[in-house]
């Protein structure tokens, strides 16, 4: 099945609205039925979902700024920026790292990474992203804004590629459902106009983002490939967290560097 296969029906508004509803805790802003069979073929949206976030992420932090110093409008965006995905992608960050740094066999990394339960290697790796996010920005002078704005857009695009480019671990599941979905020359339009979007927001900086992300994306999936025989949805997760860390991290240090 590949992305062709949409209904009719199944347009901008209901595709848009039902990416919304997976990977944010925003409320239905248009009715979708049965928008949970409808979430494989809402993954070309899903930059668009990240466009939205960056945009709220944008007025939390601009509140902020108004009354409080960086360390604290930082926290604020991050922790904001946690509860508007609902903690989706972190749950996927715990479950990749307590499977893959297990040293076990591949198929008890992957009953690992079924387990809900946080270990210590998921917890460290949900605790460092937050608190390099958290560093970040807090540390970002004037361009904190952009920093946020497209990082967002820019881990969701990463989700599109994984499951484009790299095979599923497992038979069923998030991930199975998503392979095939978009095509690579789909892919490749889409990486452009998130490319653009970058550079538009972010100049020679967001270039330098969405290069260094893609090279992260890509080293994530390979070496993920290799031990689990493929990715999950816990690793598309994971990807998104540690991609957006790239990209944050890009941004602010090209200012420095400019300054």
């Amino acid at each position: 099945m590949t992305d062709h296969d949409a209904t009719p029906q199944d347009g901008l508004l209901v595709l848009l609205g039902t990416a919304l509803r997976f990977l944010t805790t925003l409320p239905p802003l248009w009715p979708v039925p049965e928008w949970i069979s409808k979430i494989p073929r809402s993954l070309p949206y899903f930059p668009l979902v990240g466009a939205v976030i960056g945009t709220l992420l944008l007025g939390v932090g601009w509140v902020a700024g108004l009354f409080w110093p960086p360390l604290a409008q930082a926290a604020l965006i991050v922790v904001a920026w946690a509860i508007l995905s609902g903690g989706l992608h972190f749950d996927g960050l715990s479950d990749t790292f307590d499977g893959v740094m297990s040293w076990h066999s591949r198929e008890r990394k992957l009953e690992i990474m079924r387990d809900s339960r946080i270990g210590a290697m998921g917890a460290a790796a949900m605790i460092g992203v937050l608190l390099l996010k958290l560093a970040i920005l807090a540390d970002a002078g004037a361009v904190w804004w952009r920093a946020a704005l497209v990082a967002p857009i820019f881990g969701r695009w990463t989700i599109i590629y994984a499951s484009t480019c790299f095979p599923t671990a497992r038979l069923e599941g998030i991930a199975k459902s998503f392979q095939g979905r978009v095509s690579r020359a789909r892919l490749a339009g889409i990486s452009v106009v998130v490319a653009l979007s970058m550079v538009g927001i972010a100049g020679g900086a967001g270039a330098c983002a969405f290069l260094l992300g893609v090279a992260g994306a890509f080293m994530l999936g390979r070496w993920w490939t290799r031990d689990l025989g493929g990715l999950t949805g816990d690793t598309y997760g994971a990807i998104c967290e540690i991609t957006e860390v790239i990209v944050l991290a890009t941004i602010t240090a090209a200012a420095r560097v400019s300054v």
